[in-house]
């Protein structure tokens, strides 16, 4: 597979599971993570088109990640989405005022998901 590649983080199997099949069956190429310091070594390591970062994680949140992220020049400009569900009144705003390039709500609406997704990567879907 050649389209543009996403990384998932994600610690919900069912939602990473989800995630995975939906991206992959729209032409996407995946990476799993389910902390967030796997997910910066991923980043690091793979630089992909896009992330999806959940905010709730085991060890480090989204939030930190993200801000890992956008410290180090290899990986600061990679659009970081925040995957959360976190949907409260003013939590959208928060998160992008944080350096998110985007929110995605759980439960997830999978057409608004592939949506935003193909805002931020770039190349063509197969």
């Amino acid at each position: 597979m050649t389209g543009p590649q996403v990384l998932v983080v994600e610690d919900n199997e069912r939602n990473m599971k989800l995630f995975r099949d939906v991206l992959e069956s729209s032409g996407y190429r995946t990476l799993e993570a389910t902390t967030g310091e796997r997910a910066v070594e991923l980043v690091v390591e793979h630089c992909p088109d896009l992330v999806l970062m959940d905010i709730q994680l085991p060890d480090i949140d989204g939030v930190q990640a993200l801000h890992r992220l956008r410290a180090d020049a290899r990986t600061a400009t990679i659009p970081v989405l925040a995957l959360t569900a976190q949907a409260m009144r003013g939590d959208r705003e928060r998160f992008l005022a944080e350096g998110f390039d985007g929110y995605v709500s759980k439960p997830v609406n999978v057409r608004e998901l592939l949506g935003i997704v193909r805002q931020h990567c770039e190349g063509p879907i197969g």
